[in-house]
């Protein structure tokens, strides 16, 4: 399986290009910014991108799933909490303003697969950092949006985050998952789930 990380835009996102060497097919999930770069980087690796999943709404993650789809033709598929919003573009805390999503073709629930060029996920409903808030496992590795960062947490301050609904996501739909189940997160390096279990000082 290929993982590509790219952070892109001023908040310092991190896009995933996943897919199959075999196949050639791929997935970019949350892409927040920088079309041109995860356009490039998808091509040198060889993958046609099926598919576009956004973890949670926020324009961080999606400002350029818009450029994404127009180029590559790809299914954009969120959560339904997601579709409700996009394609607008809560603009209230990000500067500058990022381009609005398209409206997703693909509503996704908690247990629904996403499978790409052979490669299986499963979809688990992580919801506090926004009520939409999504993580694919699958492969041995969890992308965890905003839900959970190596030694962090979501935040639950803004318009509709939730304390006690993260900490649920977390404690319920991820540290449950093997100790080697490698994460990648919205921001910042990945991890393993084992490290935060042990180590990660939100969880304590």
């Amino acid at each position: 399986m290929i993982v590509r990380k790219l952070v892109v835009g001023p908040i310092a996102s991190n896009c995933y290009i996943v897919g199959s060497e075999t196949t050639g097919e791929g997935m970019v999930i949350d892409p927040g910014a920088d079309a041109k770069d995860i356009l490039r980087a998808a091509e040198k690796l060889g993958l046609k991108i099926k598919q576009i999943v956004l973890t949670h709404r926020h324009p961080d993650h999606v400002g350029a799933a818009a450029q994404v789809k127009e180029a590559t033709g790809a299914e954009v598929a969120t959560h339904a909490e997601c579709a409700k919003y996009l394609p607008q573009s809560p603009s209230y805390i990000y500067e500058p303003p990022y381009e609005a999503a398209p409206y997703p073709e693909r509503i996704l629930k908690g247990g629904d697969s996403i499978d790409i060029g052979g490669l299986h996920f499963t979809v688990l409903h992580t919801p506090g950092h926004t009520p939409c808030g999504i993580s694919l496992v699958g492969e041995g590795v969890v992308f965890t949006g905003d839900t959970l960062f190596n030694y962090g947490i979501g935040r639950y301050d803004l318009i509709d985050g939730d304390y006690h609904q993260l900490m649920d996501s977390i404690h319920t739909k991820l540290l449950v998952l093997p100790d080697d189940t490698r994460v990648y997160p919205g921001h910042g390096p990945d991890s393993t789930i084992g490290t935060e279990r042990r180590a990660n000082p939100f969880l304590k």
